[in-house]
């Protein structure tokens, strides 16, 4: 039976076959939406992923450019962010911006399609870690780690470049739609030695992995629903922030290391920059602490979006939910 499965498995990577689990479920049209898209995604991964990385780059980076003017409210959302957060800035130095992230996000398409071949060895000529020693000493607490971190440059080349140097970790994601497209993708992002947690499943597994002594990876820079977070100031405006870091950090003991992947150009590689462990403000109040927390760890993340402006995904609406009482921001 083995064998079996191996044959298949190395045919599948041959050429296309339906990923594992792959049925027709629901109405047919949706059922052919899903088939699609998995198969566009398979052979675009496939086909990237065989050329030279420095191709791959570029090839992504025109990939993302076409398919960002395609969707014209993109770039509305990305120039009114960026107004909203440098309002000194002109015009030109928003769109110089945009320009940048949309190339870095093509980047790291690129880079993705480019996982099975980045073995220990070769993520070195790719990404250079610094602050090792922080998370380690944070990890010899023994109370396990959450890896604060955000949409911030290559953010999927995080994770994968930190398990290659030996340190594997644990990352909460949210299932896509399309489960096909979701299994392909939390696939290759499983490939040196990560583990996917599903969000909407995640407290248990979260604090079983902290307890084990092992680190959490999540990103904390998205709107959240009122339920799950607290308004903290972005760029001097509220915004709806998760409050999950906070309050499994106080319940658990765990350290909050933050952390950021941002491309260096004089270098010409990524790096991987692990920062020393937040320590957690703790007064016995469990709202202000977790108040307080939120909020030290937004502005962690609001420092590099002011360094590298241009790592950051701007197309998020990331003041959509406002406080009671508070008028949208959003005029579209």
């Amino acid at each position: 039976m083995r064998s079996i499965l191996s044959r298949a498995n190395a045919l599948r990577s041959m050429c296309w076959l339906p990923p594992p689990g792959f049925c027709i479920i629901g109405s047919p049209m949706k059922s052919l939406r899903h088939w699609l898209e998995y198969a566009a995604l398979w052979l675009a991964l496939k086909f990237l992923g065989l050329l030279p990385r420095r191709t791959a780059r570029a090839l992504g980076a025109a990939a993302a450019s076409a398919l960002f003017a395609l969707r014209p409210p993109l770039g509305r959302t990305a120039l009114f962010n960026l107004k909203l957060a440098f309002p000194e800035w002109t015009d030109e130095r928003r769109r110089e911006v945009v320009r940048g992230m949309v190339r870095q996000l093509g980047w790291m398409a690129g880079e993705f399609s480019q996982f099975p071949k980045y073995a220990r060895g070769r993520v070195e000529d790719v990404v250079k870690l610094d602050g090792l020693e922080n998370f380690l000493a944070a990890e010899r607490r023994g109370k396990g780690v959450l890896f604060l971190t955000g949409h911030l440059g290559a953010w999927e080349l995080a994770p994968f470049a930190q398990a290659r140097y030996g340190h594997p970790l644990h990352f909460l994601v949210r299932a896509m739609d399309n489960p096909h497209v979701d299994t392909l993708i939390n696939g290759y992002r499983s490939l040196s030695g990560n583990a996917p947690i599903e969000k909407n499943q995640s407290a248990r597994a979260i604090l079983r992995i902290l307890q084990e002594g092992g680190t959490v990876g999540i990103l904390a820079d998205q709107n959240t629903l009122p339920d799950e977070a607290v308004f903290v100031d972005f760029f001097g405006i509220p915004a709806s922030t998760t409050s999950g870091i906070a309050r499994v950090g106080l319940h658990t003991g765990a350290a909050v290391v933050p952390g950021y992947i941002f491309w260096d150009e004089p270098a010409r590689k990524y790096c991987l920059r692990l920062e020393p462990e937040i320590e957690l403000s703790r007064t016995g109040d469990l709202d202000r602490d977790i108040l307080d927390n939120t909020a030290r760890f937004t502005r962690v993340i609001e420092d590099f979006i002011r360094r590298y402006p241009d790592q950051w995904v701007w197309v998020h609406k990331r003041w959509k939910i406002r406080p009671e009482g508070t008028p949208p921001i959003y005029p579209f």
